[in-house]
């Protein structure tokens, strides 16, 4: 029987803090090669076919980060996630949370728990994980020491008196994904807890603690943890195709630049009870005349993104003439500048809209709006800004017969590097 015939779910740790790696980003939303560390580490356990359900924990203010790291999984992937639960305090808290979250009439046979911090984990180590555990019932995988190790007291001032070198030979530095009968490992963290016991930083040291006979299989050295920044900046090379083994091959290397795309949108006033902004409808005493909906700040935002990519603007892709956009919501026009930009590998770092209108004041409704345009661009509430403004009675706006909306929107794409750009240069000037 293969490890593949049982079923298997994996719980992914995602709540701890990073704040090793620096920033104000846990690292396990960074960006390594254009998509999110959490991200590619769900891509990874979800290929696998033996994975039936990827139970997520993320810490309880992470609800936007997570979302953005949603957008740029496929349908596959999206159709194995469970809804995200809450970690605790500390790593042993949040995998019980993940295990509690699968327990009931669907809980699985096996389950892996793995970091989210490991996106380098593949199909050949998940499988030897779920054959591991189905024979073992606990098993992590492990690879061998190369370094000696000493085993050190305190000093006190920083430095360590040896106490023991162990033999390397039977040392193993232990990885994840740690592989266990689910049932075993959920009835081992419940006795935990209830001794009051939650320093375990580790699942296999839980397990022994429990009285399991705990196995090492055989791990990967490429599944290295990103903890540290040179971890990080080494993880987003090799999702980019830049290591030195790549460029040996003289596969293209990648960088990411910055664009500023800048939109603008305009609408008359005319009869009605409402009129739409940023997606969400507003009550006012005329509405616009407009050919879809004529909401001013999503048709900015819309040209903002396209200009970003150089890619026309809004009527090139939604040209007025055509009736089947005759009274269409702007959220679809906006959606098809977000799946463009992702498309081109880009990736969304801000958006900023100013509405321009004497009325209707849109104070009450500013975080409805932000809410509404992050779900649509699938991207944290923190990267979207709108103000509103008047223009003092002049003009258009100030005679009150219409409203307008500029906005902003920065994006990452990713370019080919300054010697192939050098490159291509000089092929053009020779010919």
């Amino acid at each position: 029987m293969s490890g593949t015939a049982w079923n298997a779910a994996a719980v992914v740790v995602a709540a701890g803090r990073g704040i090793r790696i620096g920033g104000d980003t846990p690292k396990q939303y960074r960006s390594v090669g254009g998509q999110a560390v959490l991200t590619r580490t769900l891509t990874a356990l979800a290929a696998h076919p033996g994975i039936v359900r990827i139970q997520p924990v993320i810490a309880p203010d992470a609800a936007e980060f997570y979302r953005a790291c949603l957008a740029d999984l496929d349908a596959a992937t999206r159709d194995k996630l469970a809804a995200p639960v809450p970690g605790g305090a500390t790593r042993q808290q949040s995998v019980r949370a993940g295990l509690e979250a699968l327990d009931g009439s669907q809980a699985p046979d096996l389950v892996l728990v793995h970091d989210a911090a490991r996106p380098h984990v593949d199909v050949a180590l998940i499988e030897r994980a779920l054959v591991a555990g189905r024979d073992h019932r606990a098993a992590v995988p492990g690879i061998a020491v190369t370094d000696t190790i000493k085993i050190v007291d305190d000093l006190g001032d920083g430095s360590g008196r040896v106490r023991e070198t162990p033999r390397r030979e039977g040392l193993r530095a232990v990885q994840t994904p740690q592989s266990f009968v689910y049932g075993l490992l959920r009835d081992a963290h419940r006795r935990a807890a209830a001794a009051d016991l939650h320093a375990f930083t580790d699942d296999g040291a839980l397990a022994e603690w429990a009285g399991l006979p705990v196995v090492v299989f055989e791990g990967d050295p490429r599944n290295r943890k990103i903890t540290q920044p040179a971890d990080l900046i080494e993880a987003d090379r090799g999702f980019s195709g830049q290591h030195p083994t790549a460029l040996s091959e003289a596969q293209p290397m990648t960088t990411y630049v910055t664009r500023l795309g800048t939109g603008f949108d305009v609408h008359a006033f005319t009869d009605g009870d409402h009129v739409w902004l940023g997606g969400v409808k507003i009550p006012a005493d005329r509405g616009v005349l407009a050919h879809s909906d004529g909401d001013v700040a999503l048709h900015a935002l819309t040209d903002a993104l396209l200009g970003a990519i150089a890619d026309g603007d809004i009527g090139t892709h939604f040209p007025p003439s055509d009736e089947q956009w005759r009274g269409a919501s702007s959220d679809r026009f906006l959606a098809h500048a977000v799946e463009l930009v992702r498309a081109r590998g880009g990736k969304i770092d801000h958006l900023d809209i100013t509405v321009l209108a004497e009325a209707p004041r849109i104070g009450a409704h500013r975080e409805a709006i932000r809410a509404r345009i992050a779900e649509i661009a699938g991207v944290p509430l923190s990267s979207v800004s709108i103000k509103a403004t008047t223009t003092e009675k002049l003009g258009f706006v100030g005679r009150a017969e219409g409203l307008a909306a500029q906005a902003a929107a920065t994006v990452r794409l990713p370019e080919v590097t300054a010697e192939l750009n050098a490159a291509d240069e000089t092929a053009e000037r020779r010919s």
